[in-house]
C-alpha cells in the first residue's frame, strides 16, 4: 500500500478587493434595502405610536427697586430686589413648596397618578425630572441680567403650561406670606422689646421716685430729731440757767439786807448815805459791773418771784422760736406731696421718647403687603407648537440609517464567510 499527498499552489494574497467588495455588497442590494426599510418601518410606527412630550419654560428676574421700596423704608426688613429674587428660587428649589403644590392642584397632575401608589410616590415620579430650575452665573452676569428660568418637560395630555405658570405664582405668593409673616413677628418682637424698655423706665422711675420720697422723708426725720434734741437742750439750759439765776438771787438778797439796801443803788450812792442832802445831781461813770445785790431787796425779791412762778423759759430764747418754726415747717413736705400727687407720671420718665415715637411708627405701620412684587416674571410659559420629543423626521431617518448599516454589515459578513469557505476548500487534501 502506497500513498502520496499532492498539495495544490495556493494564492498566498490575503488583501481584500474592494471591487469584488463592492460587487458583494450590491449583489446583497435588496436584503440591505430591506433591512433600511424594515428599520424604517419600525422607526415611524415608533415616532407616530411614542407619547409626544413638550417643553416649556418661564423666566423671573429681579422686581423694580420701587416695587420693594415701602418694604425697605420700613426699617424692619430689608430686602433688595436681587435677594427677593434669591428667596424665591429657593422656594421654587424647596421639595415642600412642590409636594404642597401637587397636593393642592390634584387635577393638574392626574396624568401622573398610578393605582396604588401614595400621593408621594405620584408626586416623586413628576419631581425627579420635570422642573428644572436654572440661575445665571453671577460671575458672568450684572445684578440687571441676573435671572431665573424655569424648564418644564411633560406628556402629552398634560396642561404643563398651567402646572408651570400656576406654579411659578404659588411659590412667589408662598415666599410673600413667608415674608408677611416674618414681617409681622419682627414688628410684634420690637413692640414687645420698646414695651420692655418702657416698663423697665417706669420702673426704675418708681424705684428713684420711692427712693426720693424715702431720701426726703428720712432727711426731714433726721432733721426733725435733730431740732428736737436741740429744744430739749435748749429748754433744760434755760431752766439750768433760771435754777442758776435764782440762787444768784437768794445770794444777793442775803447780802443786800445785811447792808440794808431795800432800793436800787450804785456803789457811790452807798457811800455818802450818811452825808447831807445837798441839791447837786451826780453821774458815775463805771466800766465795771456792779454787783447784783445793789438792785435791792425790793428788786431781788420780786424777780426772784417771778423767776419761781416761771412755767416755760421758751420766751428767754430766740432759738426756740426758730426750732418751733422749723419742726412746724417739717411736718408736711411739700416735695413728697407733688411727688406722690403726679397724676401723669408717664410724661416724667426720662429717655422715653425715642421709644413712643418708634412704637407709635410701629403701630401705625402699614405696608401693603398683599400686593408685594417679589420677581417680575419675564416671560410665561407659553402653549408650545410642537413636541420636543420624538422628533418624527429624525427617528425615520436614524431608523433608515441604522437599517441601512444593519444591512451593509450583512453583506459584508457574508462576503467574507464565503471567501473563507473559498480557503478552506482550496486547502483540503488529496489522499490516493
Amino acid at each position: 500500500m502506497s500513498s502520496s499527498f499532492r498539495i495544490p499552489p495556493v494564492s498566498q494574497n490575503d488583501e481584500i478587493d474592494i471591487v469584488e467588495l463592492v460587487q458583494s455588497i450590491w449583489q446583497h442590494k435588496k436584503l440591505i434595502l430591506a433591512f433600511a426599510l424594515g428599520a424604517g418601518l419600525l422607526a415611524t410606527a415608533y415616532a407616530f405610536i411614542a407619547t409626544p412630550e413638550y417643553s416649556v419654560n418661564s423666566v423671573l428676574r429681579p422686581a423694580a427697586l420701587n416695587e420693594l421700596d415701602a418694604l425697605n423704608r420700613s426699617e424692619v426688613y430689608k430686602l433688595p430686589p436681587e435677594a427677593a429674587l434669591i428667596k424665591v428660587g429657593a422656594s421654587l428649589e424647596s421639595y415642600e413648596v412642590r409636594l404642597n403644590f401637587f397636593k393642592e392642584n390634584q387635577k393638574l397632575f392626574e396624568a401622573f397618578v398610578r393605582p396604588g401608589r401614595t400621593l408621594e410616590q405620584s408626586f416623586e415620579e413628576f419631581n425627579r425630572n420635570s422642573i428644572v430650575l436654572t440661575r445665571s452665573d453671577p460671575k458672568n452676569n450684572t445684578a440687571i441680567d441676573s435671572n431665573i428660568t424655569l424648564h418644564l418637560n411633560y406628556p402629552a395630555g398634560v396642561d404643563g403650561v398651567a402646572i408651570l405658570n400656576n406654579f411659578v405664582g404659588y411659590a412667589v405668593e408662598a415666599e410673600r406670606l413667608k415674608i408677611a409673616s416674618d414681617m409681622r413677628v419682627i414688628v410684634k418682637n420690637r413692640i414687645s422689646e420698646i414695651q420692655g424698655k418702657l416698663e423697665a423706665a417706669r420702673a426704675g422711675y418708681d424705684n428713684d421716685k420711692q427712693a426720693r420720697i424715702a431720701f426726703l422723708l428720712e432727711s426731714d426725720s433726721m432733721k426733725r430729731s435733730q431740732l428736737q434734741d436741740e429744744l430739749r437742750a435748749l429748754r433744760i439750759q434755760l431752766k439750768e440757767l433760771r435754777a442758776d439765776r435764782i440762787s444768784q438771787l437768794e445770794e444777793a438778797i442775803v447780802i443786800a439786807r445785811s447792808l440794808g439796801i431795800h432800793k436800787p443803788t450804785t456803789p457811790s450812792l452807798l457811800g455818802e448815805v450818811d452825808r447831807p442832802n445837798s441839791s447837786v445831781m451826780k453821774t458815775e461813770i463805771n466800766n465795771q459791773q456792779i454787783p447784783l445785790y445793789f438792785m435791792g431787796v425790793e428788786a431781788l425779791l420780786a424777780e426772784r418771784s417771778a423767776l419761781q412762778r416761771r412755767t416755760s423759759d421758751d420766751f428767754a430764747d430766740g432759738r426756740i422760736a426758730q426750732i418751733s418754726k422749723e419742726l412746724q415747717l417739717l411736718r408736711t413736705n411739700r416735695e413728697v406731696e407733688v411727688l406722690e400727687s403726679r397724676a401723669n407720671e408717664e410724661l416724667f420718665l426720662s429717655g422715653v421718647q425715642p421709644l413712643r415715637a418708634e412704637m407709635v411708627r410701629l403701630q401705625n405701620l402699614n405696608i401693603d403687603l398683599d400686593g408685594l412684587k417679589l420677581v417680575s416674571i419675564d416671560k410665561l410659559a407659553l402653549e408650545p407648537i410642537s413636541p420636543i420629543k420624538p422628533k418624527r423626521f429624525l427617528v425615520i431617518v436614524v431608523g433608515v440609517l441604522c437599517g441601512i448599516v444593519l444591512g451593509l454589515a450583512i453583506a459584508v459578513v457574508m462576503y467574507f464567510s464565503r471567501r473563507s469557505k473559498i480557503a478552506v476548500l482550496n486547502e483540503v487534501p488529496l489522499l490516493k
